[in-house]
């Protein structure tokens, strides 16, 4: 073998190298991303409220909803529902230290109700995404 093949190979070598640093690097920045919600789809809610947020996505017809403490770590009560106009909430509900849900409905092109708590403090979001 040549000494230009060696070179050749041993560039490409440290290239795949670099590239996979590289992707090893960027993987959990996404990997948080994902488990902050662990929803499908695009976020269309913020619901802020005194110890937490419940975060609301929608993707074609489904909405799916996550509660998020904001001080996690400390096991609390924690819930979140989503309900479809026309049907029964669909509930997450139990003693958690960082998050409640995420929990999905098919509201088609329904309004859906969504509440969510942190031990003392919740919110309730009124029809929404009609």
């Amino acid at each position: 073998m040549d000494s230009g093949a060696t070179r050749r190979r041993l560039a490409f070598g440290a290239a795949v190298l670099a590239v996979s640093g590289a992707l090893a690097l960027v993987a959990p920045a996404q990997a948080e991303a994902v488990t902050a919600g662990n929803c499908a789809g695009r976020e269309v809610r913020t619901l802020p409220f005194a110890t937490g947020t419940v975060h609301v996505y929608r993707q074609g017809g489904y909405v799916c909803a996550v509660t998020l403490s904001k001080d996690p770590g400390t096991e609390r009560t924690m819930s979140v529902s989503v309900q479809a106009r026309g049907n029964r909430p669909v509930v997450d509900k139990g003693r958690y230290t960082r998050r409640a849900g995420p929990v999905t409905v098919h509201a088609g092109h329904r309004c859906v109700w969504v509440k969510g708590a942190v031990a003392d403090g919740s919110v309730s979001s009124g029809w929404i995404l009609c």
